[in-house]
């Protein structure tokens, strides 16, 4: 049995348990067991967007299908399941997309996945035509199938081409390390990767690259590691220069803000936007607009109440949870990955939406 077989359910699923997320919980094994893939606090996000049969969904980053597939399980009720279009730029990620759209067509199961290839952050000219959604996942950041692919290059426990590139084209982290000045690797690493001793980085592979190109992600690392000191066991002093690295080369905090500026706008009535983030600068992009969109403005004092906006009306849209979500015990413990995330969940008032669902603008 291949991978992506190894997603579909046995038998079609009849009726819909009480809590959304109890449904999730065979997807999350089946995906495990068949392919080593984990999709972070799966049942905590199929809760947040509670499918339902006939629902419209946006997976904005597909990767290893683990969102798409619950929600298209968490919908079915006998006959009836829901559509799902779900989005990336990594042409491995469509494949395996196509593999499992086609096995459950074939197999009958209700409801539709449809792919897309390109970035998350071009959503309405890739399925805005097919809106408004009833619900939008993001799950940020690299994928678990690119981590533990060593020829994908964003590793530092394997050695590979030092490329970091979630789609085909573009500068890889190669050609940034050996050409960008050293000022600018420095504010990369800084900026992106949050690393205090950027500048001592930047300066060695500036040195380092003088005698030959950095081109493999094991020199990359050996290098970074003789420029930083181990500060804790278990953190490698690799770590925060590749997140910087990597984000730079897939512009992604460019892509997620372009992201939350149109997903709002691709929402049904009632619909719901989820974003996973795993380190603080995405979680401060996600918080800074879920606070701007449901009227509120976020505090500067974390001591103090946030304040809503004055003299604009109802917002058009509300926070569905108070704080962050946080990963379970039991799952930061299955998969270590998962212990920086964060979901944050919007949802848009039923009020404010002008023309009926179907209706396409």
């Amino acid at each position: 049995m291949d991978n992506a077989a190894a997603l579909l359910p046995s038998r079609p699923l009849v009726g819909a348990p009480a809590n959304p997320a109890e449904k999730a919980q065979p997807w999350l094994a089946r995906a495990q067991a068949a392919q080593g893939h984990f999709p972070v606090m799966l049942p905590e996000v199929v809760a947040a967007l509670q499918p339902r049969p006939g629902g419209r969904y946006l997976d904005a980053t597909f990767g290893g299908g683990g969102y798409s597939t619950a929600i298209l399980d968490a919908a079915t009720q006998g006959a009836q399941g829901a559509d799902v279009h779900a989005i990336d730029r990594d042409p491995g990620a469509i494949s395996r997309g196509q593999v499992l759209a086609k096995q459950r067509e074939e197999a009958g199961f209700p409801g539709q996945l449809h792919l897309h290839q390109g970035s998350f952050s071009a959503m309405k000219e890739l399925a805005g035509a097919y809106g408004p959604f009833d619900g939008i996942v993001l799950d940020l950041g690299v994928s678990s199938f690119q981590i533990d692919q060593a020829e994908r290059g964003f590793s530092f426990r394997q050695d590979g081409p030092l490329d970091m590139r979630m789609g085909e084209t573009g500068p890889t982290a190669s050609d940034i390390v050996n050409t960008a000045s050293e000022e600018r690797l420095a504010d990369i690493l800084y900026h992106y990767g949050e690393e205090k001793r950027s500048r001592r980085v930047a300066r060695a592979l500036v040195e380092a690259r003088s005698t030959a190109p950095i081109t493999t992600t094991a020199r990359l690392a050996d290098i970074i590691r003789s420029a930083v000191p181990r500060e804790r066991a278990g953190f490698d002093p690799a770590t925060r220069s590749f997140q910087g690295l990597r984000i730079a080369v897939n512009d992604e905090l460019g892509e997620l803000e372009r992201a939350l500026q149109d997903a709002p706008t691709m929402l049904a009535p009632g619909g719901r936007l989820v974003v996973v983030s795993f380190h603080s600068l995405e979680d401060r992009l996600v918080k800074k607009a879920f606070a701007a969109l449901s009227g509120r403005v976020a505090r500067t004092n974390r001591h103090a109440p946030p304040q809503a906006v004055q003299n604009q009306g109802e917002a058009p849209f509300k926070p569905a949870h108070s704080k962050p979500v946080l990963p379970s015990n039991d799952e930061t413990t299955l998969n270590p990955r998962s212990r920086s995330a964060r979901l944050r969940c919007l949802e848009r008032r039923s009020s404010t939406v002008q023309g009926k669902k179907g209706e396409r603008s």
